[in-house]
C-alpha cells in the first residue's frame, strides 16, 4: 500500500454520497488520525463536547498502532464503502 492509495482513499470518503454512519465515521477518523500524527495526544474532551469526546476515544482507542497499518485499514474500509 502507498501513500498515494491512502491520499486517494481521503479525498473518495469527500466524494461520498451516503453517510456510512456514526459508527464508521468515527472509526475512518481514529485510523486518519492515527495514521497522520500517531498516538492520540493531549486531553480528553469533557462531557459538554460529546462529538470531540467521542472522536477523541476513536483516535485513543488505536494507540500503539503503527501508521502504515493504520493507513492500511483506513484504505480497506473505504474500499468497502465505495464498492457497495
Amino acid at each position: 500500500m502507498t501513500s498515494a492509495e491512502f491520499e486517494q482513499a481521503v479525498e473518495a470518503v469527500k466524494a461520498l454520497t451516503t453517510d456510512p454512519g456514526n459508527e464508521v465515521k468515527l472509526r475512518l477518523y481514529g485510523l486518519f488520525k492515527q495514521a497522520t500524527a500517531g498516538d492520540a495526544t493531549g486531553s480528553r474532551p469533557g462531557f459538554t463536547n460529546p462529538v470531540g469526546r467521542a472522536k477523541y476515544d476513536a483516535w485513543a482507542k488505536l494507540s500503539g498502532t503503527a501508521p502504515e497499518a493504520a493507513q492500511e485499514q483506513y484504505v480497506a474500509i473505504v474500499r468497502d464503502l465505495t464498492a457497495a
